[in-house]
């Protein structure tokens, strides 16, 4: 009797201690769950850039002088070889003041007594070849006669020789004199645009590609030099991407990797190819006022130009640079690592507790790691674990409670 009244306390204390664990047991925490998964994995570098047309021709002047207006506009059409860019005339005289013009004029018609001194010479030498020509006929026919020597006729050969040759030297005098006056004149030529001379001595230039005006100098007439830029023209749809990329972040991409092209503005990403990286790197200061190094890289669009409506130069895209890729991997959600020391964690939930497991990651992207080590595909893990979750816990999948 004595036994059976002990056994019976005893299965009450145990219900009441039961019922007192119950009472002050804590529910489950909520959390959400993943999955450790195996799948294809890409790591990449992101990077802002700009589109920019791949080949642009620039036309410059050949001479210095005045462009006139502008035959075309942005974004006029053009042919190579035939439509007409720009136009541009020599250089006009500079203007004389009154004392330049009264030495000019001066020059001018010292150079045209000269000139009337070398014709007045000229015709003296005429006169006296022809003077000579005729003692040497008539010396000649004496000979011939009997009547005068040899001698004589060698000496009015010889006097015919001079005056030929004294004959050439005014001539050459002449010639001289010419040029000085013309270039005594052309001191005081002017410009004059109604004379029709203008529009002769025009350059025109021509397109040296098909293709689109980018952006024209100026379009108004206007002095220019030598080498002056009037006009560019390009392929709009011939584009080309470069990004402003950390030089830390330049030593992982090689030429050929492939890059995703986002935010371009339109539904679907584009695809390119990495061409080069600049042999160097620029100091660039960042907007909280850090010196960076940077680099240009430049893409090809491999899209063709039909995918990509709209897309012109200078537009703003997005980039996500393939720096490593594989096919199959064993990966965890980045949410659900955290560090513990130099080592990473996870809470894997195991029987309705969160157990802490030390896990092994190697490469990892904006959405997943790596696992090297210490799971297994279709574990599941605490997704964004929170201060309530610790090893050994009590945890609920929050889709549970739905």
């Amino acid at each position: 009797m004595a036994t059976r009244k002990w056994i019976g306390g005893g299965v009450a204390v145990v219900g009441a201690g039961a019922l007192f664990a119950w009472a002050f047991q804590q529910d489950p925490t909520p959390v959400d769950v993943a999955e450790v998964f195996r799948g294809e994995m890409t790591q990449t570098v992101n990077v802002d850039g700009k589109t920019r047309i791949r080949d642009i021709y620039e036309v410059s002047s050949p001479i210095s002088g005045r462009a006139n207006r502008s035959p075309v506009e942005v974004g006029g059409r053009v042919i190579a070889g035939k439509t007409v860019v720009a136009v541009v005339e020599p250089a006009a005289p500079s203007l004389l003041d009154t004392r330049e013009r009264a030495v000019a004029e001066a020059t001018v018609a010292e150079a045209e007594a000269a000139l009337q001194v070398a014709m007045s010479l000229v015709t003296q030498a005429e006169e006296d070849l022809a003077l000579a020509n005729t003692q040497y006929v008539r010396t000649a026919e004496l000979v011939s006669r009997g009547v005068a020597s040899q001698a004589q006729l060698e000496s009015v050969a010889q006097l015919r020789a001079v005056k030929e040759a004294a004959l050439n030297a005014a001539r050459s005098n002449q010639t001289m004199a010419d040029g000085t006056l013309a270039r005594a004149r052309s001191v005081l030529v002017g410009h004059d645009p109604e004379n029709g001379e203008a529009a002769a001595c025009c350059v025109e230039l021509h397109a040296p590609i098909d293709g689109v005006v980018l952006s024209v100098a100026n379009v108004s007439e206007r002095p220019v030099t030598m080498g002056a830029s009037l006009v560019e023209i390009g392929q709009p749809t011939d584009l080309e991407i470069v990004a402003d990329v950390l030089s830390a972040d330049a030593v992982r991409l090689a030429p050929g990797s492939r890059a995703i092209v986002e935010r371009w503005g339109g539904d679907r990403p584009l695809e390119a190819v990495l061409r080069k990286v600049e042999p160097s790197a620029k100091t660039k200061v960042s907007a909280l006022g850090i010196e960076e190094q940077r680099v240009d890289v430049v893409f090809d669009l491999l899209s063709p130009a039909g995918d990509r409506p709209g897309l012109r130069d200078g537009f703003s895209v997005f980039l996500q640079v393939v720096e490593w890729r594989s096919d199959d991997e064993l990966q965890v959600p980045l949410s659900a690592l955290f560090r513990d020391g130099p080592e990473w964690f996870v809470f894997r939930v195991q029987d309705g507790l969160a157990v802490k497991t030390a896990v092994e990651v190697g490469r990892s992207n904006d959405q997943s790691s790596q696992v090297l080590s210490g799971l297994s595909e279709s574990d599941l893990v605490v997704a964004h674990p929170s201060d309530r979750v610790s090893d050994g816990a009590s945890v609920v999948d929050r889709r549970e409670l739905e």
